[in-house]
């Protein structure tokens, strides 16, 4: 029941079929803003608003245990629509920025909430069947918003009407998902139950191991209103975690322990900076697309097709996606070099959208750009959480995307930002590409001092035997 109620709060929040049309809605007389204030001086307010509350919203989100993160962020989204549908004026808009980056940085509990109520042995499960619920609803949006402005002719304000009509169910949804019990860092279960937990995964074949009757479910795992069968041993446990403080200051020791634990492998860190370098460009990227879509071909002179290019780049990103899982090679020997060939492909791809100025051209590479980047980071994705924890993998993955939004909002405070150089979309995208074919030249000179070493080794170990 968790599942399916997280699963549809997922999709009802991702159809949302105004957005692949969100530029010409600014820029149209709804709201009627310049191409600088929207591209200059708006836009860059949610990379900042994502940065600063990316950390208090990680610690928050544990330390509430997920579900009320789970609904500020379908009220923030809903507050982001409404104010799409009514305000006015660039202050405004810039408000309602903020309120969206709010709701993107509390993402985050939305994928880790499934982890405090369900079984150790469904993760990899229910972890495909959230992230499929937001895809094929992201999808819907867009096909939807397409059909809606292309065929049957209705207005971007009734397509932001239906977003808000969407994010509403999803917000109603969020409020039936169960209170967990237990949290990654901050409501810790007790040692034994975790050595339980640990034991339910069979590493040969992926079924559980029952050595122990409370395997199945741990305490929270299970509805309030049953009453478990050895009451006494769990009332006690629960007024141990009552009397039991938490306390903010050993949390943050530990997750810095773990922080230097992790990074510490060479492995680690290479996914990682390649995760962080190039999140950065593919967020600046598909922030501003719609920008340079709309410079290359203007939307009030023709007719656009943002939503279904939106929908075939997330589509054929996801049939990228499933075939690199059936991929077998070595990536500690070879990954520092794919990582670079495909960064150079993506440099490309970014160029050719900038200096060819044709729309169709514009959408192919569009398309092309998101699908490298969706089995790239994929990869990086399965590399990093191979060796890990539940617990790591979170960290891991919040301290990357901590520094990509830093890095973004470096680049977005230079080259985007009004009071920085505020440069023309054209220039931006000829930056992005350069910094995509810099990424890929490190890491080919990396990849390639990394195979020199390891048939360096292979020789001496060779020659003494």
């Amino acid at each position: 029941l968790p599942t399916a109620l997280l699963c549809a709060y997922g999709f009802f929040c991702s159809v949302r079929p105004s957005e692949p049309f969100l530029t010409r809605y600014l820029l149209g007389p709804h709201k009627n803003l310049s191409e600088t204030q929207v591209f200059n001086e708006i836009y860059p307010v949610w990379t900042y608003s994502y940065l600063a509350l990316l950390f208090p919203v990680f610690l928050a989100t544990d330390y509430l245990r997920y579900k009320p993160v789970v609904l500020l962020q379908g009220l923030s989204l809903i507050v982001t629509w409404f104010m799409l549908l009514y305000a006015q004026g660039l202050r405004a808009v810039q408000f309602l920025e903020f309120f969206y980056g709010m709701g993107t940085a509390t993402d985050v509990a939305y994928y880790s909430y499934i982890y405090s109520v369900v079984d150790v042995n469904l993760y990899q499960k229910v972890t495909s069947y959230c992230r499929s619920a937001t895809l094929v609803g992201y999808t819907v949006g867009s096909v939807s918003g397409q059909v809606l402005v292309s065929v049957a002719g209705w207005s971007l304000f009734s397509l932001n009407v239906i977003s808000l009509t969407s994010i509403s169910i999803a917000f109603g949804t969020a409020w039936f998902l169960p209170m967990p019990q237990k949290s990654l860092f901050f409501h810790h279960v007790s040692s034994q139950q975790l050595s339980w937990e640990m034991k339910v995964m069979d590493c040969k074949n992926g079924s559980a191991v029952q050595d122990h009757p409370n395997v199945q479910r741990a305490p929270g795992w299970e509805d309030e209103t049953k009453v478990p069968l050895n009451g006494e041993g769990h009332s006690a446990e629960k007024q141990s975690m009552r009397e039991r403080k938490v306390d903010i200051v050993k949390v943050l020791k530990d997750l810095w322990w773990d922080f230097l634990q992790c990074y510490s492998s060479q492995t680690m860190l290479c996914w990682s900076v390649w995760w962080a370098l190039s999140t950065c460009g593919y967020f600046q990227v598909i922030n501003y697309a719609q920008g340079l879509w709309e410079m290359v071909l203007p939307s009030h002179s023709t007719e656009i097709y943002n939503g279904a290019v939106e929908a075939a780049s997330t589509l054929l990103g996801a049939v990228a996606v499933f075939v690199v899982g059936h991929i077998k090679t070595s990536w500690a020997m070879w990954g520092e070099v794919a990582l670079a060939l495909f960064s150079f492909l993506i440099a490309a791809a970014v160029y050719i959208m900038d200096t060819v100025r044709n729309i169709w051209v514009c959408y192919a590479s569009y398309v092309v750009f998101r699908i490298i980047y969706m089995l790239l980071i994929t990869i990086a994705t399965f590399q990093i959480a191979t060796n890990l924890s539940v617990e790591r993998y979170a960290l891991v993955f919040g301290v990357n995307t901590f520094i990509a939004l830093a890095l973004q909002t470096l680049l977005t405070l230079i080259v985007v930002d009004a009071s920085g150089l505020g440069l023309d979309i054209f220039t931006q995208f000829m930056i992005y590409a350069s910094y995509f074919a810099a990424i890929s030249l490190v890491f080919l000179g990396s990849g390639i001092y990394s195979i020199m070493r390891a048939y360096r080794r292979q020789e001496q170990v060779q020659s003494r035997s």
